[in-house]
């Protein structure tokens, strides 16, 4: 398959208002690329936007939707292909956390996490899926998580979500990958947006247990800059590498995991005692 090119083509990305859906953005701005960007954060895409055209975005839109809320997504696909053509580059970012362990998460909240965090991703791609088809040499970036490699207590539904977008995303590639699509899961690790601080909590928290353990997690283990992280998935893009892990600990992860598929969490416990 050949290297996948930015300018002038059509990029759809979900959770574009900040972290490494804006950087992936800015990225693909000076790229030329025409923009098509999703966020519930209304305001947040409306600054990201702004941006991107003074960078040099051909063509920048946005659109307000909420994927907590369902929906097949038919209507916003058949816009992109009536007003642009088609997507050439689908890339499924946006995702939200929940704190607490499993006993304490409601099954509200697990169902919202799932909601954005899985089968958002299964109906975007759903709905732009023809595009891709029909567009010679398209691609599907799908971000699943370092807690799609391994799964930490206190990540019960999130590592869920992730494991599945990273099943979803691994057997979509063997059977895109005949028909001239290209298919990329990425793992970040410790990439420094906002999602912990944004994090679900899980019931009341009046001593501000969760709150503090969110910001701790947010200070001391998300360090790559959002815009580092940025580059390397748009390299991946395109070289057409099916999987990335980033940073070097996360990789590091995947490694004891392989490695030692029932015992990871206990030796990471014990190095990190050592090294602390």
């Amino acid at each position: 398959m050949r290297r996948f090119t930015f300018a002038g083509r059509t990029c759809v990305i979900t959770g574009a208002a900040g972290g490494i859906g804006a950087a992936l953005t800015l990225e693909l701005a000076k790229r030329r690329a025409v923009l098509v960007l999703i966020d519930k954060d209304a305001e947040g895409l409306t600054r990201v936007a702004d941006l991107a055209r003074e960078l040099g975005g051909a063509d920048v839109s946005t659109y307000v939707i909420d994927l907590s809320e369902g929906g097949d997504h038919s209507d916003l696909a058949a816009e992109v292909s009536s007003r642009l053509g088609g997507a050439d580059l689908l890339v499924n970012n946006a995702g939200v956390t929940l704190s607490g362990t499993f006993e304490q998460n409601r099954m509200a909240d697990i169902d919202w996490l799932l909601e954005i965090n899985l089968h958002a991703v299964i109906r975007m791609t759903k709905a732009f899926l023809p595009q891709l088809l029909a567009r010679p040499g398209s691609h599907l970036v799908n971000v699943s998580s370092l807690f799609g490699l391994i799964a930490p207590p206190g990540q019960v539904a999130y590592a869920t979500s992730k494991y599945a977008v990273r099943g979803f995303t691994e057997a979509l590639r063997h059977e895109l990958a005949p028909r001239g699509v290209g298919v990329t899961v990425v793992h970040p690790g410790g990439v420094r947006t906002g999602i912990a601080l944004n994090a679900r909590l899980s019931g009341p928290d009046p001593d501000g247990t969760q709150a503090a353990e969110n910001r701790r997690f947010h200070e001391t283990a998300l360090t790559l800059p959002p815009e580092e992280a940025a580059r390397q998935i748009l390299a991946a893009v395109q070289t057409r590498r099916p999987r990335l892990v980033i940073t070097k600990e996360a990789r590091a992860a995947d490694l004891l995991a392989r490695v030692l598929p029932a015992g990871y969490w206990t030796v990471s416990q014990r190095i990190a005692r050592h090294l602390t």
